[in-house]
């Protein structure tokens, strides 16, 4: 059996962090849609038990909820070891991460979240902890310093990250598997929630599934909190079944419309196409308009809205798409010159 899971630092999951870990899948093979990750995660878990050896590093990246830290989770319970999870801002200092490496079991794994985010100083202590399995420590100060190399059990060291390109060249290719997870189709959506209501002993319609897939974004994350909304709506206003139109009804109060557009993406759209006129706008232009960070844009609202084509980026700035004006029933105004095709 899986030795106890050790929880540190800044991993320390929050109310919702905990919700979406009751709903967690325990094994690969109750993993939804990435199947072909899967499926070279399972032939790595199998060579790792027949050779002997630990599992090799490995770095997922992709956007927020899509699973990095189910499967970060999932692969000490297929190869019956312990885990440890911290993350990148957590570990300021050499110092921080040394008792996680000096901790670890033959064959463990380290779990380090938001990895692009831990400070040079640590990453550059972590490379021979990976490589060889050791750690270098200096003792002393001046000519009297002196390097203690003290050895580490083999581990494997899991990264996961929503910016790959922050990380540096050397960091990243130390790890053996690079994974880029990608968004979930409606119909993994729709099962993900089917297969989680059960487990919350609710009863759910597939129509409301699909209704409520359809609106997640692709990402899991959000398709178990519109659950999870959608659940305390049938709770109180009917008698806890989730229908079509119950689930409908809770979905036009959360202000999450059939594209799957949420009050701040309308307001992102809105502020584009009235303030700006469609664009071109820069980002921190647009940001400081709706009194948001930057980053909040960039990180949270833009990749949906460029993965949907209400938005593009161009050379001069972010310009709302003819799709844009459609959802909300405007007219693009007249565009010349390079941009000119978007509207076509």
């Amino acid at each position: 059996m899986p030795r106890e899971t050790m929880i540190t630092g800044d991993a320390l999951p929050d109310d919702e962090k905990r919700r979406d870990a009751a709903l967690r899948p325990r094994r690969l093979s109750d993993v939804i849609g990435q199947r072909q990750l899967v499926r070279k995660l399972e032939i790595n878990v199998n060579a790792a038990r027949k050779l002997k050896e630990p599992l090799g590093h490995i770095l997922f990246d992709g956007p927020p909820g899509l699973g990095k830290t189910t499967f970060a989770m999932a692969l000490p319970n297929e190869l019956g070891t312990s885990i440890q999870l911290t993350s990148g801002p957590a570990l300021t200092k050499p110092a921080d991460l040394l008792p996680f490496l000096t901790n670890l079991e033959e064959g463990s794994i380290l779990f380090v979240d938001e990895i692009h985010r831990m400070p040079r100083v640590v990453e550059e202590f972590i490379y021979p902890a990976m490589e060889d399995f050791r750690v270098d420590i200096v003792l002393g100060e001046g000519l009297n310093a002196r390097t203690i190399s003290m050895p580490l059990k083999r581990f494997t060291l899991i990264g996961a990250t929503t910016r790959s390109g922050m990380l540096s060249g050397p960091l990243r290719d130390r790890f053996r598997m690079h994974e880029h997870l990608e968004f979930y189709t409606v119909e993994d959506l729709a099962t993900i929630v089917t297969t989680n209501a059960k487990k919350l002993n609710t009863h759910l319609d597939p129509d409301a599934a699909i209704e409520m897939a359809r609106r997640s974004r692709g990402t899991p994350r959000i398709a178990n909190s519109r659950l999870h909304w959608v659940r305390s709506f049938a709770a109180s206003e009917s008698d806890g079944r989730i229908t079509r139109a119950i689930a409908l009804a809770a979905l036009e109060l959360a202000e999450v419309d059939p594209e799957g557009l949420d009050k701040q993406d309308r307001r992102y759209l809105e502020t584009l196409m009235g303030v700006f006129d469609g664009g071109p706008a820069g980002v921190e232009a647009i940001a400081a308009t709706m009194n948001l960070p930057a980053d909040t844009l960039a990180d949270e609202v833009e990749p949906f809205l460029l993965r949907e084509q209400f938005v593009v980026r161009t050379p001069r700035g972010r310009l709302a798409t003819h799709r844009a004006y459609k959802h909300f029933g405007k007219t693009p105004k007249p565009t010349e010159g390079e941009d000119a095709g978007l509207f076509e």
